[in-house]
């Protein structure tokens, strides 16, 4: 019995827009599925620097239509799902979701991640009223307010950043002795003026009646705690992988993250991942961008072994 697709790409972000688009370029069937639609989290970034482009970046509100153009011109298809189950069958698997029930020669799972939570008191309860994990979203309501931001890595500083323009006062509160982000987004963020970062610190509650009126942190080198006065607090504190549905469908390392081998494929022949979805990524969008083409050649030569579908066609080498 023929497939319905020779590919299914299950995520829209970097890492499965660039797999699509290369796996319809060798003439692939593809279809790509995702539960929110193109651009994945990238799309609300406010500016994009580790990704090749304009000098002066660009925003995810431009990258994430920009390759779903190039997806839709190869000719791949888009459908909006949650993907429940991966199984075998004999010609290839089975991708069950909430509506769409298809088969697929090969499947890449570029289903990216989710941001952690802090899982502190008053977190929850303010989420969308002085909670938030999106500063671009809304920077501008906190405009002449302080605000803080949890978290020491790249987005986090990437995020004040985009708050600059708007917030009064942007505190940093990281648990570790020194910031984890980029040394260029560190000097940006030392030259902006009104940011402030305090190391070996974290944040143990959120306070506040109607909206955040304060975040409580605890000084891990004196003991001490005290309260940072705020009317919004914006979380990025990491990513958990996006796994969840997989079950034990594909082997996975100990952080949760898709074991693959250097082809992108999995411990399943046919299945393969990409992006910061996979074990040992750098968790970079040029890196994924790599991953989701690498997937998309091994996926087209798994399906040209097994008799299904057409040989990799040789396209102009980097060099």
């Amino acid at each position: 019995m023929a497939n319905d697709y020779d590919i299914v790409v299950i995520g829209a972000g970097v890492a499965g827009l660039n797999a699509a688009i290369a796996a319809a370029r060798h003439g692939a069937r593809t279809m790509i599925i995702d539960m929110l639609g193109a651009g994945g989290q990238v799309i609300n970034v406010d500016c994009i620097d580790n990704f090749p482009g304009p000098a002066e970046g660009m925003s995810g509100f431009e990258l994430g239509p920009m390759l779903q153009m190039q997806a839709d011109e190869a000719g791949v298809e888009f459908a909006l799902d949650t993907i429940a189950t991966i199984s075998r069958t004999e010609t290839g698997f089975r991708i069950a979701g909430a509506d769409l029930d298809l088969s697929a020669g090969a499947v890449i799972i570029a289903a990216g991640s989710v941001k952690r939570t802090l899982g502190i008191p008053g977190e929850a309860e303010f989420e969308g009223r002085g909670v938030s994990h999106c500063a671009s979203c809304d920077g501008p309501l906190m405009r002449g307010r302080q605000v803080c931001i949890i978290g020491g890595g790249d987005s986090a500083l990437d995020e004040a950043l985009a708050l600059v323009p708007h917030a009064a006062r942007i505190t940093v509160i990281h648990h570790g002795s020194r910031l984890t982000a980029s040394a260029a987004l560190q000097a940006k963020a030392q030259e902006a003026g009104n940011i402030e970062v305090r190391l070996n610190t974290v944040a143990t509650a959120i306070r506040g009646e109607d909206g955040v009126s304060a975040v409580t942190v605890r000084d891990l080198s004196a003991g001490t705690e005290s309260d940072i006065p705020c009317h919004g607090v914006f979380v990025y504190v990491g990513l958990a992988p996006n796994t969840a549905f997989l079950g034990s469908a594909v082997t996975l390392a100990s952080d949760g993250r898709i074991v693959v081998d250097l082809d992108m494929q999995t411990s399943v022949p046919g299945i393969f991942a990409a992006g910061d979805i996979r074990s040992r990524s750098v968790a970079h969008l040029a890196a994924s961008a790599g991953d989701g083409v690498t997937a998309a050649i091994s996926a087209v030569r798994h399906l040209a072994a097994a008799g299904i579908g057409e040989p990799v066609k040789h396209h102009a080498s980097a060099g």
